[in-house]
Protein backbone atom coordinates (compact mmCIF):
# COMPACT_ATOMS: atom_id res chain seq x y z
CA UNK A 1 0.00 0.00 0.00
CA UNK A 2 1.07 3.63 -0.69
CA UNK A 3 1.27 6.15 1.98
CA UNK A 4 -0.34 9.12 -1.09
CA UNK A 5 -2.93 9.35 -2.83
CA UNK A 6 -2.61 9.75 -6.61
CA UNK A 7 -3.91 12.85 -6.06
CA UNK A 8 -1.71 14.12 -3.53
CA UNK A 9 1.06 12.85 -5.29
CA UNK A 10 0.33 15.05 -8.53
CA UNK A 11 -0.67 18.08 -6.41
CA UNK A 12 2.86 17.89 -4.91
CA UNK A 13 4.66 17.17 -8.77
CA UNK A 14 5.76 13.77 -7.49
CA UNK A 15 3.89 13.14 -10.37
CA UNK A 16 2.54 14.53 -13.90
CA UNK A 17 -1.19 15.24 -13.61
CA UNK A 18 -1.05 14.24 -17.47
CA UNK A 19 -1.97 10.73 -18.80
CA UNK A 20 -0.88 9.84 -22.29
CA UNK A 21 -2.72 8.04 -24.46
CA UNK A 22 -1.11 6.44 -27.90
CA UNK A 23 -4.33 5.59 -29.85
CA UNK A 24 -2.40 4.43 -32.84
CA UNK A 25 0.68 3.45 -34.05
CA UNK A 26 0.08 4.28 -37.43
CA UNK A 27 0.90 6.86 -39.80
CA UNK A 28 0.81 8.57 -43.19
CA UNK A 29 4.56 9.43 -42.36
CA UNK A 30 7.86 7.68 -41.84
CA UNK A 31 9.90 9.83 -40.02
CA UNK A 32 13.24 9.26 -39.60
CA UNK A 33 13.58 9.34 -36.15
CA UNK A 34 10.04 8.30 -35.48
CA UNK A 35 9.56 6.55 -31.86
CA UNK A 36 6.66 3.97 -32.78
CA UNK A 37 8.61 3.30 -35.55
CA UNK A 38 5.21 4.54 -37.18
CA UNK A 39 4.37 4.25 -41.26
CA UNK A 40 1.06 3.93 -43.15
CA UNK A 41 1.43 -0.42 -43.25
CA UNK A 42 2.41 -1.12 -39.58
CA UNK A 43 -0.08 -2.47 -36.51
CA UNK A 44 -1.94 0.26 -35.81
CA UNK A 45 -2.26 -1.01 -32.26
CA UNK A 46 -5.47 0.95 -31.58
CA UNK A 47 -7.12 2.14 -28.43
CA UNK A 48 -10.92 2.41 -29.17
CA UNK A 49 -12.90 5.36 -28.69
CA UNK A 50 -14.99 4.26 -25.56
CA UNK A 51 -11.75 3.13 -24.12
CA UNK A 52 -10.37 6.70 -24.47
CA UNK A 53 -13.67 7.97 -23.14
CA UNK A 54 -13.34 5.67 -20.21
CA UNK A 55 -10.24 6.49 -19.38
CA UNK A 56 -10.43 10.45 -19.77
CA UNK A 57 -13.71 10.15 -17.11
CA UNK A 58 -11.34 7.95 -14.86
CA UNK A 59 -8.02 10.11 -14.74
CA UNK A 60 -10.61 13.18 -13.41
CA UNK A 61 -11.91 10.93 -10.68
CA UNK A 62 -8.33 9.97 -9.72
CA UNK A 63 -7.16 13.34 -9.66
CA UNK A 64 -5.20 13.85 -13.23
CA UNK A 65 -6.05 17.33 -14.67
CA UNK A 66 -5.28 16.66 -18.51
CA UNK A 67 -5.32 13.98 -21.44
CA UNK A 68 -2.73 14.05 -24.19
CA UNK A 69 -3.30 12.14 -26.79
CA UNK A 70 -0.76 10.88 -29.58
CA UNK A 71 0.36 7.93 -31.92
CA UNK A 72 1.17 7.05 -34.76
CA UNK A 73 -0.94 9.85 -36.20
CA UNK A 74 -3.90 10.10 -34.07
CA UNK A 75 -6.00 12.06 -36.56
CA UNK A 76 -6.23 8.94 -39.10
CA UNK A 77 -9.09 7.76 -36.49
CA UNK A 78 -12.20 9.41 -38.11
CA UNK A 79 -14.11 8.89 -35.03
CA UNK A 80 -11.40 11.19 -32.89
CA UNK A 81 -13.04 15.25 -33.33
CA UNK A 82 -16.09 13.79 -31.93
CA UNK A 83 -14.40 11.77 -29.12
CA UNK A 84 -12.04 15.10 -28.18
CA UNK A 85 -14.96 17.71 -27.78
CA UNK A 86 -16.62 14.90 -25.42
CA UNK A 87 -13.42 14.19 -23.67
CA UNK A 88 -12.49 18.18 -23.06
CA UNK A 89 -15.76 18.56 -21.35
CA UNK A 90 -14.22 16.47 -18.78
CA UNK A 91 -10.62 17.46 -18.87
CA UNK A 92 -8.42 19.62 -21.36
CA UNK A 93 -6.92 17.94 -23.93
CA UNK A 94 -3.56 18.25 -25.87
CA UNK A 95 -2.98 15.86 -29.43
CA UNK A 96 -0.25 15.76 -31.04
CA UNK A 97 -0.27 15.48 -34.95
CA UNK A 98 2.23 15.46 -38.07
CA UNK A 99 -0.01 18.44 -39.20
CA UNK A 100 -0.73 16.90 -42.67
CA UNK A 101 -4.11 15.81 -43.10
CA UNK A 102 -6.13 19.71 -41.88
CA UNK A 103 -8.04 19.51 -44.75
CA UNK A 104 -10.78 22.21 -45.03
CA UNK A 105 -13.13 19.71 -44.22
CA UNK A 106 -11.54 18.16 -41.48
CA UNK A 107 -11.69 21.42 -39.86
CA UNK A 108 -14.87 21.72 -40.19
CA UNK A 109 -15.25 18.89 -38.31
CA UNK A 110 -12.99 20.26 -35.59
CA UNK A 111 -15.01 23.90 -35.59
CA UNK A 112 -16.43 22.82 -31.66
CA UNK A 113 -13.24 22.42 -30.27
CA UNK A 114 -12.73 26.32 -30.42
CA UNK A 115 -14.79 26.91 -27.41
CA UNK A 116 -13.20 23.84 -25.45
CA UNK A 117 -10.02 22.92 -23.73
CA UNK A 118 -8.08 21.99 -26.55
CA UNK A 119 -4.94 22.45 -28.16
CA UNK A 120 -3.66 20.79 -31.30
CA UNK A 121 0.46 20.45 -31.07
CA UNK A 122 1.64 20.47 -34.42
CA UNK A 123 5.57 18.74 -35.34
CA UNK A 124 7.55 21.30 -37.60
CA UNK A 125 11.06 20.40 -37.44
CA UNK A 126 13.08 23.50 -40.03
CA UNK A 127 12.36 26.93 -41.43
CA UNK A 128 13.55 25.14 -44.45
CA UNK A 129 11.12 23.54 -46.75
CA UNK A 130 13.65 20.49 -47.89
CA UNK A 131 15.65 20.14 -44.51
CA UNK A 132 12.59 19.33 -42.76
CA UNK A 133 10.75 17.04 -45.46
CA UNK A 134 14.06 14.96 -45.35
CA UNK A 135 13.59 14.40 -41.56
CA UNK A 136 9.44 14.00 -42.13
CA UNK A 137 8.36 13.24 -45.64
CA UNK A 138 7.33 14.88 -48.67
CA UNK A 139 5.24 17.84 -48.58
CA UNK A 140 4.91 17.89 -44.74
CA UNK A 141 6.58 21.34 -44.76
CA UNK A 142 3.99 22.85 -47.05
CA UNK A 143 0.98 20.59 -45.71
CA UNK A 144 2.02 21.77 -41.98
CA UNK A 145 1.91 25.55 -42.96
CA UNK A 146 -1.47 25.36 -45.20
CA UNK A 147 -3.01 23.57 -41.94
CA UNK A 148 -1.62 26.27 -39.08
CA UNK A 149 -3.29 29.29 -40.15
CA UNK A 150 -6.77 26.71 -40.92
CA UNK A 151 -6.77 25.97 -37.33
CA UNK A 152 -5.58 28.93 -36.04
CA UNK A 153 -8.54 30.91 -38.08
CA UNK A 154 -11.43 28.34 -36.82
CA UNK A 155 -9.99 29.41 -33.45
CA UNK A 156 -8.38 26.57 -32.35
CA UNK A 157 -5.05 26.51 -30.28
CA UNK A 158 -2.08 25.61 -31.73
CA UNK A 159 0.95 24.62 -30.18
CA UNK A 160 4.11 23.69 -32.68
CA UNK A 161 6.71 20.87 -31.52
CA UNK A 162 10.57 21.31 -33.12
CA UNK A 163 12.38 17.72 -32.49
CA UNK A 164 16.15 18.43 -32.79
CA UNK A 165 19.12 16.75 -31.99
CA UNK A 166 20.27 17.32 -28.23
CA UNK A 167 23.84 19.03 -29.49
CA UNK A 168 21.34 21.49 -31.66
CA UNK A 169 19.27 22.36 -28.61
CA UNK A 170 22.64 22.70 -26.24
CA UNK A 171 24.12 24.94 -28.85
CA UNK A 172 21.37 26.11 -30.85
CA UNK A 173 21.81 27.85 -34.27
CA UNK A 174 19.66 30.86 -33.41
CA UNK A 175 19.64 31.53 -36.57
CA UNK A 176 17.54 29.11 -37.45
CA UNK A 177 15.53 29.27 -34.17
CA UNK A 178 14.89 32.91 -34.79
CA UNK A 179 13.54 31.61 -38.38
CA UNK A 180 11.06 28.87 -37.26
CA UNK A 181 9.76 31.39 -34.44
CA UNK A 182 9.06 33.70 -37.37
CA UNK A 183 6.70 31.16 -38.91
CA UNK A 184 4.61 30.41 -35.57
CA UNK A 185 4.86 34.34 -34.65
CA UNK A 186 3.35 35.20 -38.12
CA UNK A 187 -0.07 32.97 -37.65
CA UNK A 188 -0.50 34.13 -33.92
CA UNK A 189 1.78 31.51 -32.00
CA UNK A 190 3.59 32.63 -29.26
CA UNK A 191 7.09 31.74 -28.42
CA UNK A 192 5.27 29.78 -24.96
CA UNK A 193 3.62 27.28 -27.94
CA UNK A 194 7.17 26.62 -29.21
CA UNK A 195 8.12 23.52 -28.10
CA UNK A 196 11.85 22.38 -28.50
CA UNK A 197 12.94 18.79 -27.70
CA UNK A 198 15.31 16.35 -27.88
CA UNK A 199 15.60 13.04 -30.67
CA UNK A 200 15.49 10.11 -27.82
CA UNK A 201 17.22 7.19 -28.94
CA UNK A 202 14.59 4.76 -29.07
CA UNK A 203 12.77 3.62 -32.33
CA UNK A 204 13.68 4.44 -35.47
CA UNK A 205 16.14 7.12 -34.36
CA UNK A 206 18.04 3.93 -32.87
CA UNK A 207 18.35 2.66 -36.74
CA UNK A 208 19.45 6.12 -38.09
CA UNK A 209 22.03 6.25 -34.97
CA UNK A 210 20.20 9.13 -34.05
CA UNK A 211 19.14 10.81 -30.49
CA UNK A 212 20.40 10.55 -27.23
CA UNK A 213 19.67 7.78 -24.54
CA UNK A 214 17.26 8.42 -21.99
CA UNK A 215 16.52 6.42 -18.68
CA UNK A 216 13.39 6.13 -16.83
CA UNK A 217 15.68 8.79 -14.19
CA UNK A 218 15.62 11.25 -17.56
CA UNK A 219 12.02 11.20 -18.56
CA UNK A 220 9.16 12.55 -16.28
CA UNK A 221 6.51 10.19 -14.35
CA UNK A 222 3.82 11.00 -17.02
CA UNK A 223 1.58 7.76 -17.14
CA UNK A 224 0.97 6.45 -20.85
CA UNK A 225 -1.47 4.20 -22.32
CA UNK A 226 -1.40 1.93 -25.49
CA UNK A 227 -3.21 -1.09 -26.49
CA UNK A 228 0.26 -2.71 -25.25
CA UNK A 229 -0.21 -1.67 -21.30
CA UNK A 230 0.58 1.65 -18.97
CA UNK A 231 4.38 3.31 -19.66
CA UNK A 232 6.40 5.63 -17.55
CA UNK A 233 6.53 8.05 -20.10
CA UNK A 234 5.08 9.08 -23.83
CA UNK A 235 8.54 8.10 -24.78
CA UNK A 236 9.06 5.15 -23.31
CA UNK A 237 6.05 2.75 -25.49
CA UNK A 238 8.45 2.84 -28.52
CA UNK A 239 8.92 0.30 -31.08
CA UNK A 240 12.35 -1.74 -32.22
CA UNK A 241 11.96 -4.12 -34.71
CA UNK A 242 8.48 -3.83 -34.84
CA UNK A 243 8.38 -5.44 -31.13
CA UNK A 244 7.23 -2.96 -28.53
CA UNK A 245 9.96 -1.83 -25.85
CA UNK A 246 8.95 -3.05 -22.37
CA UNK A 247 12.13 -1.46 -20.59
CA UNK A 248 9.69 1.13 -19.41
CA UNK A 249 6.75 -0.93 -18.96
CA UNK A 250 4.85 -0.27 -15.51
CA UNK A 251 1.94 -3.14 -15.97
CA UNK A 252 0.02 -4.52 -19.07
CA UNK A 253 -2.72 -3.49 -17.33
CA UNK A 254 -4.94 -0.28 -18.58
CA UNK A 255 -8.01 -0.63 -16.66
CA UNK A 256 -8.90 0.62 -14.30
CA UNK A 257 -6.88 3.17 -14.71
CA UNK A 258 -5.74 3.15 -10.35
CA UNK A 259 -3.98 0.05 -11.69
CA UNK A 260 -0.71 1.91 -13.57
CA UNK A 261 -1.21 4.89 -11.65
CA UNK A 262 -0.69 2.93 -8.48
CA UNK A 263 2.27 1.30 -9.93
CA UNK A 264 3.82 4.50 -10.76
CA UNK A 265 3.16 5.73 -7.47
CA UNK A 266 5.28 2.95 -5.75
CA UNK A 267 8.02 4.10 -7.72
CA UNK A 268 7.76 7.67 -6.89
CA UNK A 269 7.16 6.96 -3.59
CA UNK A 270 10.52 5.68 -3.19
CA UNK A 271 12.52 8.99 -5.09
CA UNK A 272 14.28 11.73 -2.84
CA UNK A 273 12.65 14.57 -2.13
CA UNK A 274 13.46 17.37 -5.15
CA UNK A 275 14.32 14.21 -7.70
CA UNK A 276 13.07 15.00 -10.80
CA UNK A 277 13.68 13.98 -14.82
CA UNK A 278 17.05 15.74 -16.06
CA UNK A 279 16.13 16.07 -19.91
CA UNK A 280 12.72 17.58 -19.14
CA UNK A 281 11.02 16.48 -22.34
CA UNK A 282 7.60 17.67 -23.00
Amino acid sequence: MTNTTIAEAIRDDRMSGIVWLYTNYHCNLACSYCLTSSAPKVDPRLLERDQVLATVAEARDLGFREVGITGGEPFLLPWLPEVIAEAAQILPMTVLSNGTLFTPRLVEKLAPLADLPVRIQISLDRADAIENDEMRGPENHRKVMEAIPRLVEAGIKVRIATTLELDEIGDPDLAERERLCSLHRQFGITDDDHVIRPIVARGRAVEGGMGTVATQDDLAAELTLTADGAFWNPFAPTVTGERVDTDLLLTRTTRPLATPASAMLRIVEGRPPGHDATLGIR
